[in-house]
């Protein structure tokens, strides 16, 4: 009987034991994943300039775009660099000044004319990402820390084309949209590079591929720079 009581708590004392030295390795690397960022989440907003034949004849305003991404970071064993890849929602609005263009017009071309008619006309494009990056961080075990370098390139589906019109109507506010997108390519491919410290950076973006189908009138290349803001 004293055998086996014994046997019991050895295995008891064991098991405690072993329980422990489980739940701090458990513990410190949760821990250790609190403390070493790997740019998963990427804010980024930025004003968007037209570039390309053409892109003197839009009159646009302060054009801007908004950008969130989720990516994958893949660190290149024993350097300061890494690899990642991701998925993300882009969004850019064109802000035109006296000028609107009519996506329901029955023309493969498009085409901006005057008009005084519209207190605000905005033309906006939302696409899906993949970007793909490139990165080099001074401390590489965590990116909330440290210089940090990356350039890359991101491709992008466009999923929906609007434009929103405001007038004013017999005193009141009238708000007009339109969707359609059969004027724009359906794909788009950007440069993309940032430099910052820490969590925060600037970041630039070059149009790889132009806005429109039809380029021979407008053959357009937007261009994008802002703050970016990344961690988790």
């Amino acid at each position: 009987m004293k055998k086996i009581f014994f046997t019991l708590g050895m295995l008891l004392v064991s098991y405690s034991i072993f329980a422990q030295s489980a739940g701090d390795a458990v513990a410190g690397k949760a821990m250790k994943a609190t403390q070493h960022s790997k740019d998963f989440l990427v804010i980024q907003l930025g004003y968007v300039g037209l570039a390309g034949t053409g892109a003197s004849a839009i009159k646009s305003g302060f054009n801007r775009e908004f950008n969130l991404a989720f990516m994958y970071d893949i660190p290149l064993q024993k350097t300061n660099f890494s690899l990642a890849a991701g998925l993300g929602i882009s969004s850019t609005g064109i802000y035109l000044n006296d000028q609107v263009i009519n996506l329901s017009a029955v023309t493969t071309s498009p085409a901006f004319t005057s008009s005084s008619t519209y207190k605000k006309f905005k033309l906006a494009m939302n696409y899906i990402e993949i970007p793909l990056e490139i990165r080099y961080r001074q401390v590489p075990e965590n990116a909330n820390k440290g210089f940090k370098v990356g350039l890359g390139i991101k491709v992008g589906n466009l999923v929906n084309v609007h434009t929103r019109s405001v007038e004013t109507i017999n005193n009141s506010k009238h708000v007009e949209k339109e969707s359609n997108k059969s004027l724009f390519n359906t794909w788009r491919f950007d440069g993309t590079a940032r430099i910052g410290y820490g969590n925060f950076s600037l970041y630039g973006t070059y149009a790889l591929t132009t806005i429109f189908k039809d380029n021979s009138t407008y053959d357009i290349k937007p261009y994008s720079i802002g703050i970016m803001i990344s961690g988790l």
